[in-house]
């Protein structure tokens, strides 16, 4: 009878702590799409006003670019828009373990402000319909590929280095494309990132899941939420930017 109890304790004190791991999994994973659907929006924001303010009507109604539109699409300003994102992301995970989770959350948003002034350039190329609908097709894939990241028993790590070299595949034949300007190359490069992405949503979803231990601290459970935060996001940024490119209606 002793041993009858002391095997139901155990058995109920094992159900306890799995119940808080999965509680704990649950409200890290939340912080996680939380952060990604902040900094989302502080994109669209952005890149909307910045393009509001980037063009004016002439008297025939047509639009042409203000004085802001100007200096943040056709100077050497452009540049600096475009890589700057990139260079925030080497910073954060470079500096991520040594920043506290304040400067760290302050880092990401500045992050996703400027992706939004890169991204507005979307606007004087595509209709604000087809970027609309684009988006949503965006947000129901990623939904459902996450979702699958996070539910599937399968092991997806084996598709790291592959997803990574297609990674790397995929800007090498975006710059040389730049100088070709093959209509074809673009095409392929559309739909091969759309898939490259889709894969890494899976597998960038399970990999954050994994990164989850009961004993970390809030810093660090708070870091790690950012950094996931910051995966997710470019997941989702570059497979609505490579369906754009083939879904959307041109002006």
């Amino acid at each position: 009878m002793a041993n009858f109890d002391q095997d139901r304790l155990s058995r109920t004190g094992a159900g306890v702590r799995e119940a808080a791991i999965d509680q704990g999994l649950r409200s890290y994973m939340l912080s996680v799409y939380n952060y990604m659907a902040a900094g989302l929006a502080i994109t669209g924001v952005v890149a909307w006003f910045a393009f509001q303010a980037a063009v004016q009507q002439t008297a025939d109604g047509a639009l042409t670019l203000s004085p802001f539109g100007v200096a943040l699409y056709t100077s050497a300003l452009k540049w600096v828009v475009l890589f700057a994102p990139l260079g925030l992301v080497f910073f954060l995970s470079a500096r991520i373990s040594r920043m506290s989770v304040s400067a760290a959350q302050i880092s990401f948003w500045v992050f996703a402000g400027l992706m939004g002034l890169s991204l507005s350039s979307a606007f004087l190329v595509y209709t604000g319909t087809s970027i609309t609908q684009t988006f949503f097709v965006t947000a129901i894939a990623f939904g459902s590929l996450s979702l699958y990241g996070y539910t599937t028993k399968r092991d997806l790590s084996a598709f790291g280095s592959f997803l990574f070299m297609g990674l790397i595949g995929i800007i090498v034949a975006s710059l040389v494309n730049l100088f070709l300007q093959s209509s074809a190359l673009q095409f392929a490069v559309s739909v091969i990132g759309v898939l490259l992405f889709a894969g890494l949503t899976a597998y960038d979803t399970q990999r954050i899941k994994e990164m989850y231990w009961e004993g970390d601290g809030t810093a660090v459970m708070g870091k790690k939420a950012i950094m996931g935060a910051l995966a997710l996001y470019l997941d989702f940024i570059n497979m609505f930017m490579f369906l754009l490119q083939f879904m959307g209606d041109r002006r």
